[in-house]
């Protein structure tokens, strides 16, 4: 008697695979209608400030309740600009240490290194809020903001753009606080998708004479692109939803007086977070709410914009190859 036929078979189960197959697709028409019941549940709420202002609330800066004038103007530029910031801080932070972990870091630095900076991530937000507005704050005004102030004094454009009170509160502020706090997972998963990398691509670029830079942009990079864009797309989802960290430092200022980076603002998240619970049932309640459905939309562009970019890149390598 061979080995094989001595191995006994597992009885074949149609209902257990059945039953598998329900499970699994069950789970993902759940997700889906829970997605579309989201949807539909902002919209009806925010119906009544939709048939009033359509489009236009999109470009009003007016935010009054009390005359019940309302526009997300202010709150939509606070969250685009706040994010905005934040990425262009981490992402080269994010990409400079998932290199150093994968590439440069001895041996006996890299766990410690690498639980570190993962353990930045678990940080409840109000804590980097409470920390930016009695710690940061104080900083940047103090060393930041009123040297370039100084600096840039009567210089056209620059003057306008780092004007403002020396507070320390701000879009800059609530951008860089955003940096902090997402740098952790868009490092973690660089970490992990330059890792998986064959090691025999690099040594063979290494053997080739390639430097450390060539080696992760002509091999790493092209390898694990998607999982970059991924690990990117991961951390701006993070900093578009961040509630409490950015009402700390933010300044929920509802009015657009200059585009400095030291200017108090607003942004979505914060705004529902001060308001929706003390707003009454009519217009001011459904703003609120047709501010979240415009935030939805906001996270279904960008996802859909990344989704896009891949696409281009992958038809990019059919035509190279």
């Amino acid at each position: 008697m061979t080995q094989a036929s001595s191995v006994k078979q597992a009885p074949s189960s149609p209902w257990a695979d059945r039953i598998f197959s329900w499970l699994a697709k069950s789970a993902a028409l759940l997700t889906l209608g829970l997605l579309f019941a989201i949807l539909a549940s902002l919209t009806v709420g925010a119906w009544p400030a939709i048939s009033k202002y359509g489009l236009g609330f999109l470009t009003t800066a007016t935010w009054d309740p009390v005359k019940e004038e309302f526009g997300g103007l202010v709150m939509i530029y606070g969250t685009l600009m706040t994010s905005f910031i934040a990425l262009l801080i981490a992402v080269p932070v994010s990409f400079g240490i998932a290199i150093f972990l994968t590439e440069l870091s001895p041996g006996w630095l890299k766990r410690p290194l690498g639980t570190a900076i993962e353990l930045l991530a678990a940080i409840p937000s109000i804590v980097y809020g409470m920390w930016g507005l009695l710690v940061f704050g104080p900083i940047l005004a103090t060393y930041v903001q009123q040297p370039l102030q100084g600096v840039f004094k009567n210089v056209p454009y620059f003057d306008a753009l780092f004007s403002g009170p020396p507070v320390g509160i701000g879009i800059l502020s609530a951008g860089i606080i955003l940096a902090i706090m997402i740098i952790p997972f868009i490092a973690a998963v660089m970490r992990d998708v330059f890792e998986v990398t064959p090691t025999l691509l690099k040594e063979s670029a290494y053997g080739l004479g390639a430097t450390t830079w060539e080696v992760v942009s002509m091999v790493v990079l092209p390898y694990t692109k998607a999982g970059v864009i991924g690990g990117i797309m991961l951390g701006l989802g993070r900093a578009i939803g961040e509630t409490m960290a950015v009402t700390f430092v933010i300044g929920n200022f509802n009015q657009l007086d200059s585009l400095s980076l030291f200017q108090a603002a607003n942004s979505i998240t914060s705004a529902l977070a001060n308001e929706f619970a003390e707003a009454g049932e009519g217009l001011h309640q459904a703003s609120l709410m047709y501010l979240g459905l415009v935030l939805f939309f906001i996270t279904f562009v960008i996802l859909s914009l990344s989704k896009l970019l891949l696409s281009q890149l992958k038809k990019g390598e059919g035509a190279k190859s």
